[in-house]
C-alpha cells in the first residue's frame, strides 16, 4: 500500500480563493488606513505650526515687540520638494519648528504655493488644503498671526 503526500487540485484552488477573498478585504482598507495616517500627521503638522506661531510671538513680546513673525520659511521656492519650510524667516532667533517639515509632491507633504502659503497635498491633489499664514491684518487676512485654510472637506479634516 502505498500513501500519496500532497494536495488535490480542489485543496489548491480552495486555498487560492480564500486568499483572493482576504487579499480583496484588506486592500481597500490598508489604504484608508494609509490616507488616515496622512490626515494625522497633517493635523499634529498644523497644531504644530500654529504653536510654533504663539511660541514666537510670546518670546517676541517679551523683548517688546509686538509684530508676528514676517514669514514661515528662509524664502524657498514655490512647488519644489525636498526644501524645509516652517524652521524660520531666515534667521535662527526666528525658529518656528524646531527641525522643520521637509517638503515633497506626494500625498500626506506639504509645499509652498505662494507668499506665506502652503499646501497640505492628499489624493494626488484632489483634496488638497491650502493654508494662509497672516503676519499683518490685510484684506485677505482679518486677524494678524493666523495660519488657516478656506473651509473645505480637507481643511475640515485637518483643523476641527
Amino acid at each position: 500500500m502505498s500513501i500519496k503526500n500532497g494536495f488535490t487540485m480542489i485543496e489548491l484552488v480552495f486555498v487560492i480563493v480564500v486568499l483572493g477573498i482576504l487579499a480583496a478585504v484588506a486592500v481597500p482598507r490598508f489604504a484608508a488606513t494609509r490616507d488616515d495616517a496622512h490626515v494625522a500627521k497633517g493635523r499634529a503638522d498644523v497644531a504644530s505650526v500654529r504653536s510654533g506661531i504663539i511660541t514666537e510671538r510670546q518670546s517676541r513680546l517679551f523683548r517688546g515687540q509686538s509684530a508676528f513673525i514676517t514669514a514661515l520659511d528662509s524664502g524657498v521656492g514655490n512647488n519644489v520638494g525636498g526644501v524645509t519650510i516652517f524652521d524660520n524667516n531666515g534667521s535662527v532667533a526666528n525658529t518656528i519648528l524646531q527641525y522643520g517639515i521637509t517638503t515633497g509632491t506626494t500625498d500626506g507633504h506639504w509645499v509652498k504655493s505662494g507668499v506665506n502659503q502652503y499646501t497640505f497635498l492628499m489624493q494626488g491633489g484632489n483634496n488638497n488644503a491650502v493654508f494662509t499664514y497672516c503676519p499683518l491684518v490685510t484684506p485677505g487676512c482679518p486677524v494678524a498671526g493666523v495660519f488657516d485654510c478656506a473651509p473645505g472637506n480637507m481643511c475640515s479634516k485637518l483643523t476641527d
